[in-house]
């Protein structure tokens, strides 16, 4: 969701003023931060130190990164302790997963017609954009076999992580309370556009708690893509984790936090965007206590952090499967 820079510049001005005057900085104090519960404390018995569940990944899996752009937002309004003068891009990523069974997209990054897309939003919610190739555009000029794929698996339907859902027109995979926030709240507008004559695939949480989160979803039945629910951000809001046959694995957390800080600082979002972009707040704190408990023993990847995809290859110039 592209709250952060999505503010008015007289309603930045006015409310964050407020609080850098109260609080005498633009750049934050963690101490202070953290007396205002802003920040979590983070110590070595906070991480992660159990066996991680199995997972027998088949050999032709892989992991690609497809880039659709970026928007720009202050680091103010991004994460706590954020200055004002300190812009930030935001990620809009896909992720191609190659499995044999069928390959996947994680999120569907900017669309052809994300301009009309981001006139749907109020007017303080929209951001400067950069633009590149879409999702489409890229696999089909990597001449990439559409018929495997099975669809998008959407972290949850904010704007940003499904507009390219318009060139794509493939099928949309979802939980019931992701598929009804998505249908009835305001902040759906754009995936009703861009859904609409789609196929959507609901599937339900059918499987046990999974790495501290409450109830889980083995997408292909052998541990390699297991989306949980995270909820919180979103009704349905989702972590997808991601176990390729190379061993590192990933977490891809969607909105838990919009950036890196969250994670390596446990700095959540500001408390005033908390209560603009969550829906419970509480239950995305949870979320994000665990995305650190488990951030040493494997990659977590916040949605809209450009650099926490760098470990992850671009999807090449010609896709593997297909012969000269």
């Amino acid at each position: 969701m592209a709250l952060p820079l999505c503010v008015s510049s007289q309603w930045r001005e006015d409310r964050v003023g407020r609080q850098m005057n109260a609080l005498g900085s633009d750049v934050l104090d963690s101490d202070v931060l953290g007396s205002y519960g802003f920040v979590m404390v983070i110590s070595p018995s906070s991480y992660w130190t159990g066996r991680l569940p199995e997972a027998a990944p088949p050999a032709g899996m892989a992991l690609y990164r497809v880039p659709t752009g970026t928007y720009t937002t202050r680091a103010v309004f991004a994460v706590t302790g954020g200055s004002l003068r300190d812009k930030r891009d935001f990620a809009a990523t896909a992720v191609l997963i190659a499995h044999p069974k069928g390959d996947l997209l994680l999120d569907a990054g900017f669309g052809e017609h994300v301009a009309e897309h981001i006139k749907m939003l109020a007017r303080m919610e929209r951001a400067p954009y950069r633009l590149g190739p879409t999702a489409a555009q890229q696999l089909d000029a990597a001449g990439y076999d559409r018929s495997r794929l099975l669809g998008v698996l959407v972290t949850h339907v904010h704007w940003d992580h499904v507009s390219g859902l318009d060139s794509l027109r493939v099928p949309v995979w979802i939980n019931e309370a992701e598929n009804r926030y998505g249908a009835d709240d305001s902040h759906g507008a754009v995936f009703r556009a861009v859904s609409q004559g789609l196929e959507i695939r609901q599937y339900a949480f059918d499987g046990p708690e999974y790495l501290g989160f409450p109830a889980s979803f083995d997408f292909y039945g052998d541990g390699s893509v297991i989306v949980a629910l995270a909820a919180g951000h979103t009704p349905g809001s989702v972590v997808v984790f991601v176990t390729p046959p190379t061993g590192k694995r990933y977490a891809f957390i969607g909105d838990l936090t919009w950036q890196m800080d969250g994670i390596s600082r446990g700095a959540q979002r500001p408390w005033f965007m908390r209560r603009v972009a969550d829906v419970d707040a509480e239950t995305v704190r949870v979320g994000l206590q665990q995305s650190i408990a488990l951030s040493r023993v494997l990659q977590v990847v916040p949605a809209h952090d450009v650099a926490a995809y760098d470990s992850i290859p671009l999807l090449p110039s010609r896709f593997p499967s297909v012969t000269p």
